[in-house]
């Protein structure tokens, strides 16, 4: 393949990528985590722990993991370069929502 045979790279837009990490951080992932809170809640609570169940909830705990690593922390230290405002940004986007979505489930189950 001669040098002057390859086509030059595609132009990037730098205002993509932080739109994608901040519409995943901000809209998606506490939406996620949330309905993951309150179904694991539903799990514990429940006591139905088959194997069906506990294999879901396994899944999802997975993939909970996967989305707040990858897609909130590693791109908020990649776009700040700062650990403690990635740790705020877990805090704010996948914990508060989980623990909500445990709360909502234990309020509604009570009455």
């Amino acid at each position: 393949m001669n040098p002057g045979s390859q086509s030059s790279p595609l132009p990037v837009r730098p205002g993509r990528p932080v739109v994608f990490a901040e519409t995943v951080r901000l809209a998606l992932a506490p939406l996620v985590l949330l309905c993951s809170g309150f179904f694991t809640a539903n799990f514990a609570i429940s006591g139905q722990y088959s194997w069906p169940l506990t294999s879901r909830v396994f899944v999802l705990t997975l993939t909970v993991l996967v989305l707040s690593y990858e897609f909130v922390y590693k791109e908020q230290l990649a776009q700040h370069g700062s650990s403690h405002r990635a740790k705020i940004a877990i805090l704010r986007s996948c914990l508060i929502p989980y623990v909500f979505g445990w709360i909502v489930l234990l309020v509604w189950w009570k009455f």
